[in-house]
């Protein structure tokens, strides 16, 4: 189980929201590649990126530091938010990404992503963002039919390697993680999953270890690094 550092950017400034909300975000550090490369010093094997305003209006805003971020790192970046075209995926990978995460279009194209999976094996994974049992798209501001469990596990069927799956209603409330929503999709799928949303503790890194034998091969932490409630490296010894 690795710790994948979160880099959220909005405006060009790294931010974090409380539970989504657009008008309820942080800054903690004005320039994104200085978060991204304190992360890698200490020892990050992976940097988690999304592009807030992408996600907020399906299309990517933030090219250049998005491109600032992967090219001031050596370790591999993942970048979410507001991808919903081909060229968009060709372009991020051109950059110098390792993987891409898909969100909105998981949900309302299952087309689309069966196509860039399967010609980007294992470099295309899915984000399912819910609240309350039920997934959200565009930016977590609308609230769809879909179940957690369901598209997971349609995502797995049409060939997706891994799910990122994000709890909204806890993410940056530092509240701990929805453990039995996480064992819950476990159960569902049999490809990993990397988890995000509420993580604060070292007692909650140390639960979700004990998921890892189930699959669960990473945790997503934002707020609780930023502020200094999880040490980094205390973290990293112990998964």
């Amino acid at each position: 189980m690795i710790i994948i550092p979160a880099v959220d950017i909005q405006g060009g400034k790294v931010v974090r929201l409380t539970q989504g909300k657009f008008n309820e975000a942080t800054i903690y550090f004005p320039n994104p590649e200085e978060a991204a490369q304190k992360w890698e010093t200490l020892g990050a094997q992976r940097i988690h990126v999304v592009d807030l305003d992408g996600a907020k209006t399906g299309e990517i805003k933030n090219w250049d530091s998005i491109e600032r971020v992967i090219k001031s790192v050596k370790i591999p970046v993942q970048v979410g938010g507001g991808i919903r075209k081909k060229e968009d995926v060709e372009k991020l990978l051109g950059l110098g990404a390792k993987y891409i995460v898909i969100g909105t279009k998981a949900v309302s194209d299952k087309v689309f992503v069966q196509q860039i999976v399967s010609q980007w094996q294992g470099q295309v994974f899915v984000s399912i963002d819910t609240s309350h049992g039920a997934v959200l798209e565009k930016g977590w501001l609308e609230v769809t039919t879909k179940k957690t469990g369901d598209l997971a596990k349609e995502m797995q069927d049409i060939g997706v390697k891994q799910v990122v799956f994000t709890d909204i209603s806890r993410d940056g409330t530092l509240a701990g993680p929805n453990l039995p929503e996480i064992k819950r999709l476990l159960s569902i799928i049999n490809i990993p999953l990397i988890v995000a949303g509420g993580v604060s503790t070292i007692d909650d890194l140390r639960k979700l270890k004990e998921l890892e034998k189930d699959g669960l091969a990473g945790v997503i932490i934002g707020k609780a690094l930023y502020e200094g409630k999880i040490d980094f490296q205390e973290a990293l010894k112990l998964c």
